[in-house]
């Protein structure tokens, strides 16, 4: 089978950096055709700086990364310095990046890759707020029957906010793009807290990473240790939540994963709900289905499969 053709969306984040450090990792079956860099846990001077040391420590720099946009379409930019640290890659430290940025802005990579590919071969694969991919749909509406699947982590329902009370972090930092990617019509899989809280990095499956000997493996354990500082104390839980790979997993084993085809809307005007993924898993509210909400995940087959691939960089 042919690699599959993916552009990661992202904001790089310790989860963002894992997710793709296993795509980076799986050629045969992921054909990364760029990273396009998004405003959202970190200002984007910071996400496209994160991007570029994340495909260096891969040995990846060929790899390219892209500038998108540096706010949300109509609200001020929040970020989580709270959950990743002031750089959003603390834990490792790692080399400052020496690979150029592309001159090209993200969304038009975006916008030009989806014409320019065969209809339907390019997946895209949001790991961050979903400002660049609504911006693209919104200047050229043209590109949505031309994706073949959006993968996208955030949202939730039973798990409902970890920014807020009802809302997770990807879709509250940009709700309208939110509402805009999730009414695009293209094939929409989410992997919201209810599974990626699932895909927990217990102290044996860090030190698996550890025990890889390697810069990647020591710098993805270094990451989580950092990372499961903020998870501890909010959660109590017996490990930091591996958000963003539950994506790249899913494209390389679907089978690992369980969900629905419901109807998902989101929550733009409510003070209270603001960003909230209203996900009809019951089926009870008559509207279309637009979106495969994913319920579950076989957690120990999924960190065998990264840490076999980590392996391989």
């Amino acid at each position: 089978m042919t690699a599959r053709k993916i552009i990661i969306d992202t904001d790089p984040g310790q989860d963002d950096a894992v997710a793709i450090l296993l795509a980076l990792a799986s050629p045969e079956d992921l054909d990364v055709l760029g990273l396009t860099c998004v405003a959202g846990n970190v200002p984007l001077n910071l996400t496209t700086r994160n991007a570029r040391i994340v495909c260096e420590l891969a040995g990846k720099p060929e790899t390219r990364v892209f500038a998108g946009c540096d706010g949300p379409i109509a609200r001020k930019l929040v970020t989580a310095e709270h959950v990743h640290g002031k750089t959003g890659l603390d834990g490792p430290t790692l080399p400052e990046p020496t690979m150029p940025l592309q001159d090209q802005h993200a969304v038009d990579f975006i916008i030009d890759t989806l014409r320019n590919e065969p209809a339907k071969t390019v997946t895209l694969c949001p790991l961050g707020p979903l400002t660049n991919i609504a911006t693209a749909l919104t200047r050229a509406p043209d590109i949505a029957e031309r994706i073949q699947e959006i993968v996208l982590m955030g949202g939730a329902y039973f798990e409902v906010g970890n920014i807020t009370p009802a809302a997770e972090f990807n879709i509250y930092v940009d709700p309208e793009a939110a509402k805009i990617t999730f009414a695009c019509g293209a094939p929409i899989t989410v992997m919201p807290l209810d599974v990626t809280h699932k895909a927990l990095v217990t102290s044996p499956r860090n030190e698996a990473f550890r025990a890889l000997g390697t810069r990647v493996g020591t710098a993805v354990a270094q990451m989580t240790d950092f990372f499961e500082r903020f998870d501890l104390e909010k959660y109590g839980s017996t490990g930091a939540p591996l958000h963003d790979p539950c994506v790249t997993a899913y494209l390389i084993a679907p089978h690992l994963f369980q969900g629905r085809f419901i109807n998902v809307e989101i929550e733009t005007q409510s003070e209270l709900t603001l960003g909230m993924t209203v996900a009809d898993w019951w089926r009870v509210s008559g509207r279309a289905p637009n979106a495969t909400f994913m319920g579950d995940i076989d957690a120990d087959h999924f960190f065998a499969l990264l840490t076999e691939r980590l392996a391989r960089l």
